[in-house]
């Protein structure tokens, strides 16, 4: 009698709903229905055109598209240098830049380089989901902080002693700005809070700045693409990607800013887990820092801007409560209120409503274990047309 095989433990991670989410909508469009999709995360205009055009031509060329260095080639590592410059001022040695298979390439080689298995690292909940289970799975204990309204949902030093009180020492906060999914950002004054504390207590930050650049400032606000925070300090590490500023999802290019001690363990691990970031994305990226490319993605922000000023106007009718303020990126995340009544939670609401009306948002759950019943998560970067009729959707649907 063979002797049973095993699976992993740490597989057992919760799946990322939305994406079951899209399967249903793919499954409902092959039917013949409308579906207007208000769930994921991505840019509806896609890449750059420069961007774009260099694919085509590098693809056509025959070029040779071989394996680049582990952490990406130096032309593109120094463009991203370059970037910090232009956005923030700031001098970031093109040797720190690691260029990653997504941002979600560069959580993965950060944590494991970072973290140590049953470490405490800290995460605001709500929070993007992702962080939380690539964390459970490498081992790290996940210590999850209730920021709510009163904080615009953001960890604080005072959140973060309690959960050390709670739970124990931390060796890492994970600190989204803006955030997924409730759009919310942290001042430069707060920012400095917390690296200050993190620096008091032995803790690494890891700043995930993938949206900045989608940002709605007030007038006549200092830090418009958002605060850096490698301009206040340089021990912890900045992630970010191509994929939400320049549209670019599914061209798997990230990057993460590293300090000189995770260096070294970065290099390694990237060099072993994938070789190295896909090579024609990576050329083809270089485009994304030109004139042209850094106006078509500014335009684009000016219409997430246009479309989040309709969701705000149309939010008294819909009857939602508690938003996050949607400081930056393109989602808007709010408790149902009345809206829920007749449904068991949020999942049965969003199920109920891709069903009868076929608009797709995003359940709670998947950002908040805790009261993400009551909740939604509605992404306005399918444009300001799809987001107007899906609104007059939901109006009709939750009218009865």
């Amino acid at each position: 009698m063979h002797k049973p095989l095993t699976v992993a433990g740490r597989s057992h991670v919760e799946p990322f709903a939305v994406m079951d989410i899209l399967q249903r909508v793919s499954d409902l469009r092959a039917a013949g229905r409308d579906v207007i999709s208000l769930c994921a995360g991505e840019p509806g205009g896609g890449a750059p055109r420069a961007v774009s055009a260099r694919a085509a031509e590098l693809h056509t060329s025959g070029a040779a598209l071989g394996y680049t260095p582990p952490l990406g080639t130096t032309e593109l590592r120094q463009a991203i240098a370059g970037h910090y410059k232009r956005w923030y001022g700031i001098e970031v040695p093109a040797e720190n830049v690691a260029v990653t298979t997504g941002s979600s390439g560069a959580f993965m080689l950060v944590f494991l380089a970072a973290f140590n298995p049953g470490d405490r690292v800290a995460l605001a909940r709500p929070g993007y989901p992702a962080y939380k289970n690539i964390l459970t799975a490498l081992g790290i204990e996940v210590v999850e902080v209730d920021a709510g309204a009163d904080t615009r949902f953001q960890p604080t030093p005072a959140l973060l002693e309690e959960a050390v009180a709670e739970h124990g020492p931390l060796a890492g906060l994970v600190l989204a700005s803006p955030a997924n999914p409730t759009g919310t950002m942290v001042t430069r004054a707060e920012l400095a809070a917390l690296i200050s504390w993190c620096a008091e207590n032995g803790v690494r930050l890891v700043s995930d700045e993938i949206y900045h650049g989608i940002t709605f400032p007030a007038p006549g606000g200092t830090d418009p693409r958002g605060v850096c925070a490698w301009e206040l300090e340089r021990t912890g590490v900045v992630v970010s990607s191509f994929s939400k500023y320049w549209g670019m999802t599914g061209w798997r290019l990230g990057w993460a800013i590293v300090p000189e001690d995770l260096l070294p363990g970065v290099a390694a691990l990237a060099g072993n887990v994938a070789l190295c970031p896909p090579a024609p994305a990576q050329m083809a990226a270089l485009e994304a820092f030109t004139e042209e490319s850094y106006a078509e993605a500014d335009a684009s922000v000016a219409e997430f801007a246009r479309t989040r000023a309709l969701v705000l106007e149309k939010v008294p009718a819909l009857g939602w409560l508690d938003a996050a303020p949607a400081d930056g990126a393109f989602y808007f995340y709010a408790k149902l209120g009345p809206a829920l009544a007749g449904y068991a939670d949020s999942r049965e609401y969003c199920a109920a409503l891709l069903e009868r009306e076929a608009v797709a948002l995003v359940p709670g759950p998947d950002f908040d274990s805790a009261g993400g019943h009551a909740t939604v998560r509605l992404s306005f970067a399918a444009g300001y047309d799809a987001v107007r009729e899906a609104l007059v959707r939901i109006e009709r649907f939750q009218a009865g």
